[in-house]
């Protein structure tokens, strides 16, 4: 028994593309379905940023969508999302949004996005796609999406490879989102084949944590995203140790005019600490402001930070 009887041949960069007839009127390409959390509850892992943290996940949807609707094969994209804020800002870069989600959850969403996709444009391809790309480029997309056999369900993992970044579809065809731990698994065993593409890191580059975010800016972030993080509160800024538990791994900073700033643990182990003593002097950044500034980032001043330039 080979192991493509038991799982779908991986589809690589060979893959035949797909080209749809014309009919008159009609809008050929991909119809690209977008789910977006509400901003409140979205990217948890990323909570060191504090109030930057939903404005961070809007900044990601919209270097996605702004590039899904860059590329040359997308059509349209659909964003499935209750978010008023974020509904308004992707539908003025010329998304269609879909406010009646369903709810219980990722996979009813992009089923209903689908599924919208299928009966508005039922001659055009869909796919899915994560929202938190930020670093997506249009011409990446494009190899993907080309690489996507004419029949049959197919996925690009993400890139620590364990789970799924897009799930692409023929017309017509239903898509049977698997999303959650472990999709990559959950797909395969659906029997969707698995796009193996080597030259599409920005498609498979999701964010969902500080490193996640530093790889991301390595490839090159989006104008969205890039901006927010060009933020003045966010710059590297020197701090003296003040107080630091050792149990929940939090404290305290004193800034050179005296100030004393917050940190947590995600704060803390974002910098690659294992202890902290007062009077240490550590490279910092903040976000908010006020009674609401907090550290984003600390470590000490010979150790490198993962967001520097």
């Amino acid at each position: 028994m080979t192991e493509d009887t038991v799982r779908p041949a991986a589809v690589g960069p060979t893959a035949p593309v797909r080209t749809h007839p014309a009919g008159p009127g009609l809008r050929l390409g991909w119809s690209v379905v977008v789910p977006v959390k509400a901003l409140t509850g979205a990217k948890s892992r990323l909570s060191a940023l504090g109030p930057l943290r939903p404005r961070l996940a809007l900044a990601f949807a919209l270097d996605t969508v702004a590039a899904a609707l860059a590329c040359p094969l997308v059509g349209r994209v659909l964003v499935v999302t209750r978010d008023a804020r974020a509904a308004a800002e992707l539908r003025a870069l010329g998304a269609d949004v879909l406010d009646d989600e369903p709810g219980g959850g990722l996979n009813p969403a992009l089923a209903h996005g689908a599924a919208t996709a299928h009966r508005r444009h039922p001659r055009s391809p869909v796919t899915t796609l994560s929202a938190d790309l930020p670093a997506l480029r249009p011409a990446e997309l494009a190899r993907v999406l080309a690489a996507v056999p004419a029949r049959g369900r197919a996925f690009l993992a993400d890139a620590p490879g364990t789970g799924t970044v897009l799930l692409a579809g023929p017309p017509g065809e239903p898509l049977r989102p698997a999303f959650g731990p472990g999709s990559r698994d959950a797909h395969l065993a659906g029997g969707a084949a698995e796009l193996l593409l080597p030259d599409a890191p920005s498609v498979r580059r999701d964010v969902d944590t500080p490193a996640d975010l530093a790889a991301a800016r390595l490839l090159g972030l989006g104008p969205a995203t890039a901006a927010l993080l060009g933020s003045p509160m966010l710059a590297p800024m020197q701090a003296t140790a003040f107080t630091y538990d050792p149990t929940t791994r939090s404290g305290s900073v004193l800034l050179d005019d005296g100030t004393p700033v917050p940190f947590d643990a995600p704060a803390f182990d974002a910098g690659g600490l294992r202890l902290l003593r007062a009077g240490q002097r550590v490279r910092i950044r903040t976000a908010g402001e006020g009674a609401e500034r907090r550290v984003v980032f600390l470590t000490l001043q010979t150790f490198p930070d993962p967001e520097a330039d």
